[in-house]
């Protein structure tokens, strides 16, 4: 079974005839999609593989993009179309430039490197908001070291990286993030505690609130992970199972079932109407009813 409908109002988002498609397989761990609207084109990571890829929409097998990638996870781009990633191996927040370059954006707080920076999101204003929990300072996902810093936190990066701030720190594992389509609301998962937080957004990038707005059940693999909105202001967020969807009042709609564990999803196409997911050693695609968040 394709979907597991919780809610009536689930419905609204499938796309009739639509049947899941393996795109690729044969990785270690797939994360990190990231859609570029203008190039056509896919780039995402293998997390264990230390390797990014690129696929085009008019299809082939992905392409090497780069190697190494420092155990790469979540990946974006700003306004500029500048493709930004979240290195584990190294701790760092990259930018890559028009030349090829990579500029680095935030590796330290004060003398103390940052745990692992995992997922990525850029505001309308160019303000870069991400999560570092301690993932890739362990086995497989990263390289184990000891932290330097004595919390996981959601951090604010001004867009030339000249100041990064911790903004939330009572986390166990932050993990995915999202706006809402006004950008009225930021949305943060804690893998740990398998729930997704709601804050309270101001024009001047602050923070208040922070609530728990749904919690994470299912049976099947994975966990709270990859988090996404769709144009009519759904949550989409990876789960056990698959991709779980929510109302924007926290009712669970429902579950797109995928094989394998799913940790992250974009959306994809022309019209970014195609949910592409990074499920463990593969890349599913599956068209939906629902329009998707665009990048820049």
């Amino acid at each position: 079974m394709l979907y597991d409908i919780r809610h009536p109002d689930f419905t609204a988002i499938i796309q009739q005839g639509a049947e899941l498609e393996r795109l690729a397989t044969g990785y270690a761990f797939t994360e990190g999609p990231a859609w570029h609207p203008d190039a056509g084109h896919l780039t995402f990571s293998d997390i264990a593989g230390n390797t990014l890829y690129r696929w085009t929409w008019d299809g082939g097998a992905p392409q090497v993009y780069r190697q190494p990638s420092h155990k790469a996870n979540g990946n974006t781009y700003d306004a500029q179309g500048r493709l930004l990633t979240c290195e584990h191996a190294t701790s760092r927040v990259v930018r890559e430039e028009a030349d090829g370059g990579l500029t680095v954006l935030a590796s330290h707080y004060g003398d103390n490197e940052l745990n692992s920076p995992n997922d990525i999101i850029v505001a309308r204003d160019g303000t870069i908001w991400f999560t570092d929990p301690l993932a890739g300072r362990r086995p497989f996902f990263g390289i184990p070291r000891a932290p330097e810093l004595d919390f996981q936190g959601l951090w604010r990066l001004a867009p030339d990286g000249s100041t990064c701030e911790p903004v939330v720190t009572d986390f166990e594992l932050p993990n995915g993030l999202c706006f809402s389509p006004d950008e009225r609301v930021l949305y943060v998962n804690d893998t740990t505690r398998a729930h997704i937080r709601r804050f309270d957004h101001a024009p001047d990038g602050s923070l208040s609130e922070g609530a728990v707005f749904a919690d994470l059940s299912g049976e099947g693999e994975g966990v709270a992970d990859g988090m996404k909105t769709d144009t009519e202001g759904r949550l989409w967020c990876t789960g056990p199972g698959g991709v779980h969807v929510f109302a924007p009042d926290g009712t669970s709609l429902g579950v797109i079932r995928i094989p394998e564990k799913t940790a992250n999803f974009t959306w994809a196409g022309p019209d970014r109407t195609t949910l592409i997911t990074t499920s463990s050693s593969s890349l599913y695609r599956l068209r939906v009813a629902a329009r998707g968040q665009p990048l820049f």
